[in-house]
Formats: C-alpha cells, structure tokens, sequence
C-alpha cells in the first residue's frame, strides 16, 4: 500500500493550468509542469482497497493500484512496467480519457478520488524522458501478414500487438498522416502532436510499416486486400457524423466540427500558415456540448473570434453526482475544462436545453445569424418552449453532435456483400463481430468504434489489444497476447 493515511493527509491536486492570457496565444498544452514530490504524496492517496473498483471503471484493466505504490516509492522504471502490461499508449489516455477510473475509485465515495490520469501522465512522460520506452521487435517472425484499416488508437494498437506477436503488419491510413483522430480530431493544446511521433518511431523500429493517403476500398479493394493479407483488421472508427438538417443547412460557414479542427491542426504541422476556416472576428456559435465541442471553443479562442457561444440541447448537468447516478457508474456532471474556462474569460457563453431551428444567411450566401427556441428536457421529448425564440449573431457554426457509426463506403459495402447481406452490420448499424473480434467474414477482424459505436479512447485500445489476441489465435492456433477483460462491454453479436 503506497501510505496506509495517504488519502487522509493529502487533498486532491492537480497541476495548475498556464493563465488563459498566456495559453490562448499558443498552441501548448495547457497544463504546467508537476513536481515529483507533489505526484508521490497523490500516489500515496491510493487506498489499496481490498476490491480495487478502478479496475472496473477502466476497460483496459490498468493495476492503478500497483502503479500507485511504485510512483510513491519513486520506484518509476517498475512502475512503466506496470503501466505497459496492460496500456499501450499511456501518453494518450492520461491525456485524453474523461477518467471512468477515477469515477469509480473507492476514495471518491465520500472524497475527493485519487488523481489517476495525473500519475499515468507522469510515469509514461518520465519513462520517455529516461529513455526507458524502447523498441521491442520480436524475436521471430511468422510469415503472416496482416492489414489494420485506420490509425487511430485501436488500429495502432492492434498493430503493435501483432507486430510484437511476429506478424508482418501494414497499417493503412487514408489522411496524410497517421493517428485518426489523434493526429487530427484532437486539438494542439490538448495533446501535442510529439507524443504521437515519439511513439510512432517505436512502432516503426519494432516493424510496423505505415502507408498514408490509402483510401481502402477505392485505392485497394477489399477483395485484393483479403488475396493480398492473411488478416485485416478494420479500425476505422465511427466516423458518420450527426447533421442537422434544419434550414440554412447549406449556407456558406456552417461546417462539421471534423471538417473544422484538422485544418487548424494542419497550421501546425505546417501545412498552412492560416487555416482555411478561421474564427479570426467572427462570431462563433457551437453545437454541441462534448468534448469535440469545447475543442472547437479552444480553437475558435486561439483563432482570434470575435464571440464564442456553445449550445447544448440538454438541460445544465448537476455539478455534484446525482443519486441517479450512483458510485461507481461514471456521472454526468458539469465539467469545467481549459476551453470553457477559455470561454468565460473571453465573456462567451454556454447556453443549455435550447435547440436550433434555422440559420439565416446574407445576400451572398454565407451564414450571418442562428435561430435558436428553448426546449423543455429530455422527457418530454425536447418540445419547444413558445415565446423564447430569439436570434444571436452567427458567422461560423461548428457541428459537434457526435457521431452516427462508421461510414458505409466501398469498403464496408463490398464485405456486406461477401458476409451475404445486412447481418455484416448490428442493429446498431456497427460492424458485427464474435467474441474474437471476427466479422461475418472470415479473417476480418473489427476493433474501437467502427465495432462499438463512438465511445472512449480507451476502449478503443482495449478493443485493439483484444482484436490482436484474435487475430493471433486465428493465424497461429493459440497466443501468447494479453486478452483484455472488458467488464461493460455491449454484446459482441
């Protein structure tokens, strides 16, 4: 146990963010350094409980618990490898997971939880800095080769499981660069893109072989890919966004929030020196109250708007776990992140349980201005609340509704058609699999949301590491790969 009084000595803290002046003129991550004696006293707040309920709340089964105790001894090369047994890209997750481990710590039942992102954080960025994470390349290789479809987080690992399983593995990405959404779905200031290229140089040491601007199913088909590869594993995520159809759709500054965040990403890999969708003076309206949508915030506040305003259908969320919602299933709550504190300094506005209804456009077809009308809650099926209708200035709209499943192009569309018909598909609209992670096609794997639905980073890596175990077993007759216990997940079938 890290400190039998730990968590009674020692309050919740977590690293201070850089002043919203400062930050908003960069693309820095936000958040400042933390020392390391700060880090072992939060370590040391672990419990050890006798039922580790962190396991439960965190799909890859991270020991939090064991790599608790290590950082509090500042023993930190054991304690990254604690953290990789079960965690390919901690970089990741302790950067981008809204945390369901800390939901269900045991501590947080009547305190504050133990601050597990921030020691995840600090274990992978030491190891990095130590020169501990190196490549493992394995010491035989099988002869089977295998193609994983899309390179985000479950694809990646998949690949790295395989590569290190002895596999010939090919990662095929169709944008110009790896990562998904990772390289350009996440926001700069969110997660800087070296700690994708840190770890990518890993795979590719170890032998992974990455092709870019690969479209499967248009540049190679699906046929040729299953002649050409003993496996495919898809993980091309949920990528179908939620439209709103209302009127004014179609006027000029109305975009996705996918079509908008790459390209401020793409300023910084160089690719632009201003993005071709800029919020510089215009007034802002955003959709949606995610994640994605307070990506888009921190975006527009580092573009320059003149106004930031984000909508969110839903009612104001309780700040405080409502009793409907019981330790340790993970809440709903209000959140405060970088972006919406961002917002208030800037004087903007998060505006709750209204609904837009039209954007109205100039004479030259651009968008000037949305409608918008309060609605009443969920349960009465967001009906319109007459007499609250009001306009507010609109000059660049981002949707961030989430997303529908995974888009049902050529590739998708041609192993419906080898599967023999719409069971390729769940009821969901995902694509169907067993409990190997096996579509209705054999030696085609599915692996994160384009399996699942849109979900969580780290249930994509979890989905990745158990996809790879079955891809192992399918191409070997056994496997010596970790297969993930995935304690919520939906029906595999």
């Amino acid at each position: 146990m890290a400190d039998p009084k730990g968590f009674l000595t020692h309050d919740r803290e977590l690293p201070a963010r850089r002043p919203v002046d400062v930050r908003i003129s960069d693309w820095r991550e936000v958040y400042e350094d933390f020392s390391a004696e700060k880090l072992t006293k939060q370590a040391s707040r672990c419990m050890d409980c006798g039922i580790p309920f962190c396991h439960n709340g965190c799909p890859l089964g991270n020991l939090i618990p064991e790599w608790n105790d290590l950082v509090h001894r500042t023993d930190w090369r054991e304690a990254i490898e604690r953290l990789h047994a079960t965690n390919n890209f901690p970089e990741f997750t302790g950067r981008l997971c809204p945390a369901p481990c800390e939901a269900a710590c045991v501590l947080g039942i009547n305190a504050d939880p133990v601050a597990i992102k921030r020691v995840e954080v600090e274990i992978i960025d030491r190891a990095f800095a130590e020169g501990w994470v190196t490549p493992q390349p394995p010491a035989a290789r099988t002869g089977k080769r295998v193609a994983v479809v899309g390179s985000g987080p479950a694809g990646l690992a998949a690949a790295q499981q395989l590569t290190r399983a002895g596999h010939d593995v090919v990662v095929f990405e169709r944008a110009d660069r790896v990562g998904g959404l990772l390289r350009y779905g996440i926001p700069e200031f969110k997660m800087e893109k070296r700690h994708i290229e840190r770890r990518l140089a890993q795979m590719r040491a170890e032998g992974t072989e990455f092709r870019t601007g690969v479209e499967v199913g248009v540049d190679i088909t699906a046929a040729e890919l299953r002649e050409r590869f003993d496996a495919v594993v898809l993980s091309g995520g949920a990528t179908q966004w939620r439209d709103l159809p209302v009127p004014g759709r179609e006027l000029k500054g109305v975009y996705q929030a996918m079509e908008y965040l790459p390209l401020s990403n793409k300023v910084q890999e160089g690719d632009y020196l201003v993005s071709p969708v800029s919020a510089e003076a215009k007034h802002v309206v955003v959709i949606g109250g995610g994640d994605t949508g307070a990506d888009c915030i921190g975006t527009a506040i580092r573009q320059g708007a003149a106004s930031v305003t984000q909508l969110e259908i839903m009612p104001v969320p309780p700040r405080e776990r409502p009793a409907g919602q019981p330790w340790p299933t993970f809440p709903i709550l209000f959140k405060m992140e970088s972006a919406h504190e961002e917002l208030a300094d800037r004087g903007g506005e998060r505006v709750y349980a209204v609904s837009t209804t039209e954007f109205v456009g100039d004479a030259d077809g651009n968008v000037r201005a949305l409608r918008l009308v309060e609605v009443e809650g969920p349960q009465a099926g967001f009906k319109p609340i007459p007499g609250t209708e009001r306009e507010i200035p609109a000059e660049l709209v981002t949707l961030s509704m989430g997303f529908l499943g995974p888009e049902k192009g050529a590739l998708l569309t041609d192993l419906a058609e080898v599967a023999g018909g719409d069971d390729f598909f769940d009821r969901r609209g995902n694509v169907a699999r067993d409990k190997t992670y096996m579509s209705k096609v054999d030696g085609v794997f599915v692996a994160g949301d384009m399996g699942r639905g849109q979900s969580l980073i780290v249930w994509a890596i979890a989905e990745g590491r158990a996809a790879a175990s079955g891809v192992d077993r399918y191409l070997s007759g056994e496997t010596a790969l970790p297969y993930p216990i995935l304690p919520t997940a939906r029906p595999l079938v």
